[in-house]
């Protein structure tokens, strides 16, 4: 029967969602899902962007209310009309991104969370019970401090913490490690575990790391393009056959093996520095050399440095101090100086940093050379059957799914648009290429593709600096490993030597 008042049974509780269909439109982004989450189990839901993972959990916490089906709250069909309706039966969601205050404390974040809040707080109270409550928790964090004063693994635990605060007991946790460092990943995933164990709590994390869900996870549901493709016990599962669910019948591009010799010094950061956007210290005297012939990876939390770097590499941000040199010579990031050094960018964000969105596919792919021959001549007049010449071989090339070569980039999706950028940084000749985050959100076959023209590239000489939240990424395509932390280089060391521990030490300043 459907619920009137909140029905909460004892014990573990568990979700079904059966028969999931959601349109918008004539666009369903779910067609017939099922998923069933078993009291006190860590649950797993795999997919690609846009295979209807977000959907699917909006619909479990009432932001939307699904076309077709139901969903099942510990055996009872539940009623779910808007997130309060979900979280007075005890399920509660932790978003990918923080959603703290950051000008209050811990322990105001926590009590301004409640409903019942009274007009007028008592503190000395409310705090005691916050530190009884904590005797009880895994987690241990600092109540009086400020959340814009604390570690980004301390906000994610916070965010935890709050959903077991307001007594949630069946989370929804939405790529909970995609702002923590690999040891502060394996302490929360660790810690929720144990609290599945011993304290009945249950977990449905959404997440794309196989390592994570072999470790922690003991059972996985996964999504294509908005069907269910597969379930089943981890432990009965490969990853490769996980893989396989998610991406279907599509071929992955191959990586190349790591071949050739390390050659001269390409690229050259001296002493380097830069304010971010609000005139703080953002890179401080950095030093760097990246040879011919090798990949150079950047590790670290976001919000250390990375981002303004690679701004001064793209020419987008000025050096407060130091210098770039590029073959020797002094680089300031202009046009001519990246074609003359044959520079390639794969940016983060590329349809904002790399694109122009109400173009077409065909004008984008022509950036770089359009006021040259083939494409202009004089340096003016445009020969448009060139660029669509040009636009139709990449597209073939690169595996770019577009309608056709007029379409707007914007129109494409975020593989696509990369693919694009891909097509058009490594279509020539390249000696230097900067890569920023260029997989992130990305599906199976473009992160292939990705990963295996980059080390392509660097396999025929070009200097590669690879800059990248994804740890695996880095130890997987990288010959060197250097870790950013508040604006500086803080480790070093060859990839294949490389130990996990250290790396997640240095990523958190320690």
């Amino acid at each position: 029967m459907i619920i009137g008042a909140p029905f909460v049974p004892d014990g573990p509780l568990g979700v079904d969602a059966l028969g999931m269909t959601m349109r918008f439109g004539d666009f369903a982004a779910l067609d017939n899902v099922e998923l069933k989450v078993q009291p006190g189990s860590f649950h797993a839901l795999l997919g690609e962007n846009g295979a209807g993972k977000s959907t699917l959990v909006k619909c479990i916490m009432g932001y939307y209310h699904q076309t077709e089906g139901q969903v099942l709250v510990g055996g009872r069909e539940a009623a779910l009309s808007n997130p309060k309706d979900a979280h007075a039966l005890g399920l509660g969601m932790v978003y990918q991104h923080f959603t703290l205050v950051p000008a209050m404390t811990v322990a105001e974040n926590l009590v301004m969370a409640r409903d019942d809040v009274p007009g007028v707080i008592d503190w000395k109270k409310e705090n005691r019970e916050l530190e009884t409550f904590l005797a009880g928790m895994p987690f241990k964090v600092p109540l009086d401090a400020s959340v814009s004063d604390i570690s980004a693994g301390e906000r994610q635990k916070c965010e935890i913490l709050k959903q077991l605060y307001l007594k949630r007991r069946f989370l929804i946790l939405d790529e909970p490690t995609s702002v923590l460092t690999p040891n502060e990943a394996d302490e929360v995933l660790g810690m929720l575990r144990k609290m599945v164990v011993d304290d009945g709590l249950t977990i449905l994390m959404i997440t794309h790391k196989f390592r994570e869900v072999r470790a922690f996870a003991d059972e996985v549901t996964i999504l294509r393009r908005g069907k269910l493709a597969g379930a089943g016990k981890v432990a009965d599962l490969s990853s490769d056959a996980m893989a396989r669910m998610m991406i279907g019948a599509e071929e992955l591009t191959v990586q190349p093996a790591r071949v050739g010799a390390v050659g001269a010094t390409r690229l050259e950061l001296d002493g380097l520095s830069a304010l971010d956007d609000a005139g703080a210290v953002a890179v401080h005297d950095v030093s760097l050399a990246v040879r011919a012939g090798e990949i150079v990876g950047i590790a670290g939390v976001s919000g250390n440095g990375q981002r303004q770097l690679v701004e001064m590499l793209a020419g987008q941000r000025d050096a407060s101090g130091g210098e770039m040199r590029v073959a020797g010579e002094v680089y300031h990031a202009s046009r001519d100086e990246m074609r003359l050094h044959r520079m390639s960018l794969l940016p983060e964000e590329p349809l904002k940093n790399a694109c122009v969105g109400g173009m077409s596919v065909a004008d984008n792919l022509a950036f770089r050379e359009f006021d040259r021959a083939p494409y202009a001549s004089g340096g003016w007049w445009l020969n448009r059957a060139a660029f669509r010449s040009n636009a139709e071989k990449q597209i073939g090339l690169y595996k770019v799914k577009t309608r056709t070569p007029d379409t707007p980039i914007a129109a494409l999706s975020g593989g696509n648009v990369q693919r694009a950028v891909l097509a058009r940084e490594l279509g020539g000749d390249v000696e230097v290429l900067i890569a920023a985050n260029p997989c992130f959100g990305l599906d199976f076959a473009a992160v292939a593709q990705i990963r295996a023209e980059i080390m392509a590239a660097r396999n025929r000489g070009a200097a590669v600096l690879l800059v990248s939240e994804d740890l695996d990424e880095l130890l997987e395509l990288s010959d060197r490993l250097v870790v950013m932390f508040h604006g500086r280089f803080v480790y070093e060391a060859r990839a294949s030597e490389a130990d996990l521990t250290d790396i997640g030490r240095h990523m958190a300043g320690h």
